[in-house]
């Protein structure tokens, strides 16, 4: 072989496989999470290594605290019905694979193990609420002693009630002399569930002004690939009914941990098809339950929140030797969390860009709202000058709020006048 020729085709052969193996490393909006991360806000508790550590000069004098539920199973069955009827069609055509009949067997086990429990908390989400119980009893001792009063409401969802009923029992559990209060009902929708009852909102999402972004990053990134390895390179099936069928098979594997079935995703799809489909899941929850440069009515449904949290640790700092309740709990959704975070711009949970591509990047799902993700706002009276400070913590780690600034313990008087600035003008007092 002439010595040029033999050169020139290792060379291209070398090039080939650089390009394949740089594919993703030249495209900078690439993500390369965890097939756990992938599991998106269906992902579990991500419980903190070690507990926050405190100045010996502050004492906590009130917490308040907002949670989403635990981990649930799923919804409803439809998500396991439908891949069921595609599946079973790919059996009587004679086209479904080996990786399809398992994707059918689990199909069919997620129904008949979640018959009557659709959407309910189960054993995971009870000790997710019982851990964070605990881990804030333990490291906050002198609000929950003799029988200090504890207020606590949830929404009327049977998974909030029950998350709520679970840390309160914990609480109890600890000292039996706390005053428990707690609430469940639809009275507490405008804090809980605003979604279903700002008039802005619903009509945000009847009208989808951002239909056109998501649709044009769906059709550019869900792979059509795993429905053809599942169902048959001969199934009878379009490029886009196989995308919407692969987030549907997605979404009912990226659930399996928060149920209890300890099912491996990495079964059915690649890594790089994970990431695929978790950044449209993101993307759409993102365009849907946070900020966004069309619209910034998904986080200003949470006002009413962010305003309650103000005013009741108000009471506390205003009239410490009064102040009843040092211990608030609320319980609420994914979409309490999501519109609340984005409105505070707690850094990760706040982005603005035309570049939708990149949002996956930078807001994330599963580190804003994963199974039980909760704020908790502490605040603390100083031994030296009596001065309070306030700081925040996102599922159990403290983080910076004030913009430009990466101090996590700020005067309360501080804090107060960054969230109200962060409160729509009509909302602010």
């Amino acid at each position: 072989m002439n010595c040029n020729k033999k050169y020139g085709f290792i060379l291209s052969a070398f090039l080939i496989v650089a390009a394949c193996v740089n594919l993703s490393a030249a495209d900078p909006t690439h993500t390369q999470y965890t097939a756990l991360q992938c599991e998106g806000s269906a992902m579990p508790y991500p419980v903190p290594e070690l507990p926050a550590e405190v100045p010996d000069s502050l004492e906590p004098v009130m917490i308040n605290h907002i949670s989403r539920h635990g981990a649930r199973y799923m919804t409803s069955p439809s998500r396991a019905l439908t891949l069921k009827r595609t599946l079973l069609r790919a059996d009587s055509l004679g086209t479904i694979t080996a990786s399809g009949k398992k994707l059918l067997e689990i199909a069919d086990y997620v129904i008949e193990k979640s018959d009557g429990r659709w959407g309910t908390l189960d054993s995971l989400g009870m000790a997710e609420q019982e851990g964070i119980a605990a881990r804030m009893f333990a490291n906050y001792p002198g609000l929950f002693e003799g029988g200090a009063r504890v207020t606590a409401i949830s929404s009327y969802v049977p998974r909030c009630i029950m998350s709520m009923d679970v840390f309160t029992h914990k609480l109890a559990r600890l000292n039996n002399k706390l005053r428990i209060y707690t609430s469940s009902g639809s009275q507490n929708s405008p804090l809980l569930r605003p979604f279903e009852i700002d008039a802005d909102y619903i009509a945000y999402r009847r009208e989808r002004p951002y239909a056109e972004v998501y649709s044009a990053y769906f059709l550019k990134t869900a792979p059509v690939a795993p429905a053809r390895r599942m169902l048959g390179k001969d199934y009878p099936m379009s490029d886009d009914n196989a995308r919407h069928w692969c987030m549907t098979a997605f979404g009912l594997v990226s659930a399996m941990r928060a149920s209890g079935f300890g099912i491996d995703a990495t079964s059915f799809f690649t890594n790089d098809e994970l990431n695929a489909l978790w950044s449209c899941n993101n993307l759409s929850q993102y365009l849907e339950r946070s900020a966004n440069v069309i619209s910034r009515v998904p986080a200003d449904i949470a006002s009413d929140l962010l305003a309650d949290l103000i005013t009741t640790a108000d009471n506390v700092v205003q009239t410490p030797e009064t102040a009843g309740t040092r211990v608030q709990l609320r319980f609420g959704h994914a979409e309490t969390m999501f519109p609340l975070l984005s409105l505070m711009h707690v850094p990760g949970c706040y982005y603005l860009t035309n570049y939708y591509d990149t949002v996956g990047l930078h807001w994330r799902n599963f580190y804003v709202a994963p199974m039980a993700c909760n704020l908790q706002m502490i605040l603390f009276r100083s031994n030296v000058s009596g001065r309070i400070y306030v700081r925040f913590d996102l599922n159990e780690v403290p983080v910076p709020i004030l913009p430009g600034s990466d101090r996590v313990y700020l005067p309360w008087t501080e804090a107060r006048d960054y969230l109200i600035r962060c409160l729509p003008i009509d909302k602010q007092p």
